[in-house]
């Protein structure tokens, strides 16, 4: 079920920040719901690839210790596990609403389509990892009954993007000559295209950002510009996170924010600071 990995649901929390509404029990209450919905749907997803990824995975490093690879856990076991916990995230989105259901469902139905055909496509297979982050976003604004705001998720989306590709490179700096055979579309991919990418990306996520600091929804209700002196730690952040994909060969998004103090602080901070603004009156 991967915990460590659930950080990544965060990003359904996002719309209850941003949208003002975190003041309110009953949408922190759905918030939450949403979260938990998205966690049980992100286990299954992850069981279910285990499966189909077995093989490729004893290929790999550190991915040959998971519990289906290694053997601890058969493929039926992980299968029925896989079907209880896409049906117990659906039916739980479904205690908030039938959107946020549907958009669980969308996204268990999109990682299908992932793992068995879109994984394999160049770039698209980066495109759709930055589309589970943005469902994550419509889950979130769903479960809180607000619309969502075009900049936040074309800010998650590029953010995504960067991420996504940035642990291609990882995978290609970890298994070397080994990557095609773990993973067939890294035999498309080279370290120096995917940092021209990269640097494209961060130029991008950070002007979408500004834009969304200065002219979204959430600014009109600061009243003032203020909201994008938050750029600040977006910008640390993201040169952070560059940093160490470069200088200690690290790569996994999860993994990397998780274990790096510097980068956690950053994160602390920014939703602090974004916290006061909104709140404050």
């Amino acid at each position: 079920m991967r915990p460590k990995q659930w950080t990544k649901n965060a990003f359904v929390l996002a719309p209850l920040l941003f949208s003002g509404r975190a003041a309110q029990m009953a949408s922190v209450e759905h918030a939450l719901i949403g979260f938990a919905a998205f966690c049980l749907a992100a286990s299954a997803v992850y069981a279910f690839n285990d499966v189909n990824d077995r093989v490729e995975d004893q290929a790999h490093p550190t991915k040959r210790l998971r519990p289906v690879a290694s053997g601890q856990i058969s493929v039926g076991h992980a299968r029925a596990a896989a079907v209880m916990l896409a049906m117990t995230g659906v039916m739980t989105a479904w205690l908030v609403g039938p959107a946020v259901a549907g958009w669980v469902g969308l996204y268990l139905v999109l990682n299908v389509l992932y793992s068995t055909t879109l994984k394999s496509i160049v770039l698209l297979d980066v495109f759709c990892i930055a589309a589970f982050f943005v469902l994550r976003l419509l889950t979130g604004s769903a479960a809180v009954g607000v619309k969502s705001s075009v900049w936040l998720l074309v800010c998650g989306g590029l953010l995504s993007l960067y991420l996504g590709f940035a642990k291609r490179r990882h995978e290609l700096t970890v298994l070397g000559d080994r990557a095609a055979g773990h993973r067939g579309v890294l035999a498309h991919y080279s370290a120096p295209f995917l940092d021209q990418i990269s640097s494209v990306l961060l130029a991008v996520t950070i002007v979408a950002y500004l834009m969304y600091t200065l002219t979204s929804e959430t600014a009109q209700r600061v009243g003032s510009d203020a909201l994008s002196y938050g750029s600040v730690f977006v910008l640390y952040g993201v040169f952070r996170y560059l940093y160490l994909v470069h200088r200690r060969d690290l790569g996994t998004p999860t993994e990397t924010v998780l274990e790096d103090k510097p980068l956690l602080a950053t994160v602390a901070l920014w939703v602090a600071f974004n916290a006061w603004l909104i709140y404050r009156s």
